[in-house]
This record gives structure tokens, sequence and C-alpha cells, in this order.
């Protein structure tokens, strides 16, 4: 066993004072050394990842053996990281370099699978269906209105209902990500006119609910469709009508004063 390699260990342990961040598991002349370093990667939100550094006799001259593992990550990805640190601790001079290969685990790599999860997450949003329920504030200019509606639903893939009256209702369904980007288009494109006449956008749109489609919010709407209703029992039957009355229970308490609202529907231009 080096003296630098001993002489690292102590060091390590100054830097990583925190409860439970440092552990000398083994020290043997005959094995080396064996040190624990568990560490929170990427900040307070970070991934908790454990790293087993077995510091052979000859080390430093060789390099250390490294495992890795975390509840946060799969076991490819923490086979992956694995060797990549094999790699750089190869690749370094002969001398300590745990508390590098630390900071380089911290600093790039876990960037990188911050990247990739990131990446799978947006994947996945593209591959799976959910359902929002929009209110806007009013509709004055309807045929414009209604029109930009159909034409950003047909752009981005969406299916959906327009429902018209004392709450003026936008169902949509389809990728999480063009979703979010309707949303954007109302509040950012002049869709409407205020009470002066003026061009307006919608900035008072409110998202009700968003939730991942399942059996409970309906299945496969087709097209968007413009429907006008006067009362609250045609409201339900609306949402009865595509098998979504579990949805519209959940939105419920936020129409509550619904029939205080003008019914803005028949606006023209």
């Amino acid at each position: 066993m080096s003296e630098a390699a001993v002489e690292e260990v102590s060091v390590l342990s100054s830097i990583y004072c925190g409860e439970g961040e440092f552990l000398l598991v083994q020290q043997s002349a005959q094995d080396g050394l064996v040190v624990q370093i568990n560490s929170t990667v990427g900040g307070e939100s970070g991934l908790d990842v454990s790293l087993l550094f077995h510091l052979h006799p000859r080390y430093p001259s060789c390099p250390p053996d490294i495992s890795v593992s975390s509840t946060a990550l799969s076991r490819t990805q923490c086979h992956d990281i694995r060797q990549k640190l094999l790699d750089q601790a190869a690749a370094s001079p002969p001398e300590p370099m745990v508390h590098q290969l630390v900071e380089w685990l911290q600093c790039v790599q876990m960037r990188n699978e911050f990247r990739r999860g990131e990446e799978e997450v947006k994947e996945r949003e593209k591959e799976e269906e959910w359902t929002a329920v929009l209110s806007l504030d009013h509709i004055r200019s309807r045929n414009r209105y209604i029109g930009l509606l159909e034409r950003w639903t047909q752009q981005l893939q969406l299916t959906g209902r327009l429902l018209l009256g004392p709450s003026i209702l936008v169902i949509l369904q389809g990728a999480r990500p063009n979703i979010k980007e309707f949303c954007r288009l109302l509040k950012t494109v002049k869709v409407d006119v205020d009470s002066s006449g003026k061009k307006c956008k919608e900035r008072m749109m409110k998202v009700l609910i968003e939730t991942l489609s399942s059996s409970s919010c309906g299945h496969g709407l087709q097209g968007f469709v413009v429907k006008n209703y006067q009362s609250l029992p045609e409201l339900t039957a609306a949402f009865q009508e595509i098998n979504m009355t579990e949805l519209y229970q959940q939105i419920l308490p936020s129409l509550s004063d619904w029939q205080h609202t003008g019914y803005h529907g028949d606006h023209r231009d």
C-alpha cells in the first residue's frame, strides 16, 4: 500500500466530510484500500450516486477499479458511467486521481445524463396522448378566432372541442409538447379583438387541467368540433358525449361561477 494512497484517503475524508459522504471500507497491505464516496450530483435536485474506488497496493501507478450504483439511474446508465470513469482513470497520469474523477463525474457526465434523461422524457411525451381543458376569456371576433384554433389544431396534429356558452372551453387531445405550443400561440398571437375593437391576445387563457389520457378521459376525438351550449346540464351532456365525465367533475369547481359570466359565444365579427 503506497504512502500516496494513504495520504489521498486522508485528504478525501476531509473533502467529503458530510454525513454519509465518505467511508473507508477496507484497508490492508495485501489488498490495498477501498473507499466509498456518496455524492449528490447535479445540484440540490440532482441524483444520488454511490462510487466505490478500489485502490490497489500499486496505486497510483495503476488506476483504481471503480463501481457505480444509484437508485436514480438504470443499471445500463451505471455501467456506462463506470466505463467512462475507468477510461478517464486510464488516461490520467499515475498520481492520486480519485477526487479528480469525482469532480469529472459531477461536471461532465452527470450533465450528459440529465440531458439524456430530459430527451427521453420529451420523446416519451411525443408518443403519449394527453388531454387538456382550457378556459378562454372571450370570443368577440368569432370567425377569426375559431379559424385560428382550427388551423393550429391541424398544424399541431391535435383534436378537440370548442364549447361555447357561459364558460368558453377548449378540449384538446394529442402530444403534450403540441398542446403546450397551442397554449403558447394563444398567449402570443393576436387572436381576438378587445371591447374597443383593437386586436388582442388571449392573455386570460387558463389551463384547467392537463393529464395523461386514460380510459376515464375519453379517446379518439375526431377533428376540431365547435359546439354551443346554454346551460350547465347541456355542458355536462357535452362531456358525457365524448366520455369525459370524470374529467368534467375535476374541472367543475373551476366553473362554479359560470352562471355569473356573460355569454360570449355568439359574438360575431
